[in-house]
């Protein structure tokens, strides 16, 4: 017989629900997307998610030349974190309920850090959209240059986000606060009581406790790539790849594999302009006059590097480069510089568009007559928490655990970026 919860505990499991739903700041403010579990066993916990789409339009009644066909770029989205906090507890330390709860507190807070740091981390490692800023963080301004990043490129204008770190947030709380401005206003006084923010610059703002840092880039100021046609380093979106025996398969659009003069002490992570490659607006295809920005995925090897996102800049002329182009060349070189922008260590502060990043909760399927109690309960943005509980009759000892299994996705680099602030 399998053992079962006594009301304490299931009153405890309720709380602790709550409490989970309240801490998971970051993950409700993505997009969920929920699978079917018994095809994610099959696909090894892999979907495909469709990337948005961007069209052309043409001018004139006339469109016999414009029927082309459209591209459908997609990204590949795993259910990969597996979390688990588990502890047990004797015989005679059940007598004192009260710390039963207060692990199941810590371990509520453990698992709502570990979604938002996944969360974080995607944002932060996979965003592309990187703002320099010389200072440290000062205030709207600040935030105003990211808006202009995001609105130049074409990025939608409602549900953006932006996440800060507790030095940076109050930074930002202290320009609000400040006595030059008046007093009596709702901005100024709760900046200054509580160092709050809220919603600047279009971006609502979230202080973290915790955030990943960037180390200063260390390649050197020689590293050039060949932006001319023949250097082949420009891209073409494609929607799938045949093999030589016919088969097709999805292909991931975000990555791409350039050559440059040298990857010495280039590192993951790191951001970078290319010289006279100009950002574009997504719709629209006109030049926003400012430089591309791309991360660095991974150091492939001594000459390659890939890299976010590619560079579509419609050198070939393509359908599809002309749909997805995202930045252009005023005048290309066998030598153009790369300049990275990440020059002093620092924290990531991500920023981004609410369709642009999804969390897909998974679930456990565990049997009811295993001789292990089963508690389920989903938060609010769908994730699953399931808490067990087992007796040892050898050791006289209860063994917990509470488990959660959910993925993160970015499926679109190019509406997600990060601030990083003292960059001289």
């Amino acid at each position: 017989m399998s053992n079962q919860f006594s009301k304490e505990e299931r009153v405890a499991f309720e709380d602790l629900l709550e409490g989970f739903n309240d801490a998971l700041v970051l993950s409700k403010n993505v997009a969920k997307y929920n699978t079917d579990q018994s095809m994610m066993e099959r696909t090894n916990n892999v979907i495909w998610r469709p990337m948005p789409y961007i069209v052309p339009s043409f001018d004139g009644t006339d469109q016999t030349t414009n029927f082309r066909s459209v591209s459908q770029l997609s990204v590949p989205a795993t259910i990969g974190f597996k979390k688990s906090v588990p502890w047990s507890m004797s015989a005679t330390e059940l007598r004192d309920a009260l710390q039963e709860g207060r692990i199941g507190e810590a371990a509520k807070q453990r698992l709502a850090t570990d979604i938002n740091l996944a969360v974080m981390n995607v944002a932060a490692n996979q965003g592309t959209l990187f703002v320099k800023r010389a200072a440290a963080a000062s205030g709207f301004d600040d935030l105003a240059a990211c808006e202009a990043v995001f609105n130049e490129q074409g990025i939608p204008q409602n549900d953006r986000y932006i996440a800060l770190s507790t030095r940076d947030y109050n930074n930002m709380a202290s320009n609000l606060a400040t006595s030059t401005r008046s007093f009596g206003n709702d901005v100024s006084d709760r900046a200054l009581r509580n160092a709050y923010v809220g919603n600047l610059a279009s971006f609502e703002t979230y202080k973290l406790d915790y955030a990943v840092r960037k180390t200063a880039a260390a390649g050197g100021a020689g590293i050039t790539i060949n932006t001319l046609v023949a250097g082949a380093n420009f891209y073409t979106p494609r929607a799938a790849t045949v093999s030589i025996t016919g088969e097709s398969s999805n292909v991931d659009n975000r990555f791409q594999t350039i050559t440059v003069s040298s990857t010495t002490n280039v590192a993951a992570g790191d951001a970078f302009t290319i010289a006279n490659c100009e950002a574009v607006h997504h719709i629209t295809k006109s030049s926003t006059g400012q430089l591309k920005t791309f991360r660095v995925i991974s150091v492939a090897s001594a000459t390659t590097l890939v890299i976010s996102p590619p560079i579509v800049s419609n050198q070939g002329g393509s359908t599809a480069e002309a749909q997805y182009q995202n930045c252009a060349f005023t005048a290309t070189a066998s030598n153009a510089a790369i300049v990275f922008l990440n020059t002093v260590t620092g924290s990531m502060n991500p920023f981004w568009q609410k369709d642009a990043i999804e969390i897909l909760p998974g679930r456990y399927a565990t049997p009811n007559d295993g001789g292990v109690a089963v508690l389920r309960g989903t938060t609010d943005n769908g994730i699953e928490i399931v808490m067990s509980k087992q007796f040892d009759i050898k050791s006289y000892t209860t063994f917990f655990r509470v488990d959660t299994l959910f993925g993160v996705v970015n499926k679109q680099p190019q509406m997600t970026g990060l601030v990083m602030f003292s960059q001289t």
